[in-house]
């Protein structure tokens, strides 16, 4: 592993971008992702925008992680948390703008419309809603008052995720506000503007990765990712499936590092994304 890559996963601000190499004619270039900062372009001409939905710095505790031994957070220097936060990213694809997960709501200190609003957005751009998982760092912003706070969204989740979670108050709520806009799909399935949904359970019994070109975007994979991407054995108390979890965690960044994918993950420490 290169030693840029290492810096991301402690919180380095020092990210590199894909480049075409300057010999090849522009007519044989063949397009590549970049990544700058909180954006990525893909090579389809997508733009995804991390957006951060806390305020202020976010550590995970210690003792989110029990199973991992004192030696290894003292080796990499992270006995006093591990540097997080929480997030959500908006796409533009196909003309459209379409929002992965909603956060806290802004009824409970989440930024998300405030990020947007800097993009020069409103709820009301947002024509898709695709949601990773039911936890209320992902839901709660998706309604107020039981009415959509993106009222002209359709909204993409998993048939394993919704079924699970049919006595959850919050979720009923959430995802009541939008029943004649509700699509459930199955791990697999292809969504749409090519995006495609993939297995990540463990964190949940639905939770769900998307791919999108050369973006992965991870959900709550990894909530420590300066310990978890070299130690995916590792799961938080988050999970409700530990080793379930585990074993999605070790798949799927195997996957991107195949694939050389660009990983977005909603508790990736700021910028949000590795590579």
């Amino acid at each position: 592993m290169n030693k840029v890559f290492l810096s991301l996963l402690l919180g380095s601000m020092a990210l590199t971008s894909c480049t075409q190499k300057a010999a090849q004619p522009a007519e044989e270039t063949t397009p590549q992702a970049s990544l700058d900062g909180a954006v990525a372009t893909l090579s389809d001409g997508t733009v995804v925008t991390w957006i951060k939905d806390n305020a202020g710095e976010r550590k995970m505790p210690r003792d989110l992680f029990p199973e991992a031994p004192d030696s290894l957070f003292e080796a990499l220097g992270l006995q006093e948390g591990v540097p997080a936060s929480m997030s959500t990213f908006v796409m533009k694809a196909d003309g459209a703008w379409i929002l992965f997960d909603t956060g806290l709501g802004a009824d409970k200190g989440g930024q998300l419309l405030n990020g947007l609003a800097s993009l020069g957005l409103t709820p009301d751009s947002i024509s898709e809603l695709y949601i990773t998982h039911y936890h209320g760092d992902h839901i709660g912003g998706m309604a107020l008052e039981g009415k959509p706070v993106f009222p002209n969204a359709e909204v993409y989740t998993n048939e394993l995720e919704y079924n699970a979670n049919a006595e959850n108050p919050q979720a009923s709520a959430a995802l009541g506000a939008y029943k004649e806009h509700l699509h459930l799909f199955n791990y697999g399935d292809a969504l749409p503007h090519g995006i495609v949904a993939l297995d990540a359970a463990g964190h949940t019994p639905g939770h769900t990765a998307f791919e999108k070109a050369e973006l992965l975007i991870i959900g709550d994979l990894m909530h420590g990712a300066a310990l978890q991407l070299e130690n995916p054995q590792y799961s938080g108390n988050y999970d409700q499936d530990k080793a379930k979890a585990a074993e999605s965690r070790e798949r799927l960044i195997k996957y991107a590092q195949e694939k050389h994918l660009i990983m977005a993950g909603m508790h990736l420490p700021e910028p949000g994304f590795i590579e």
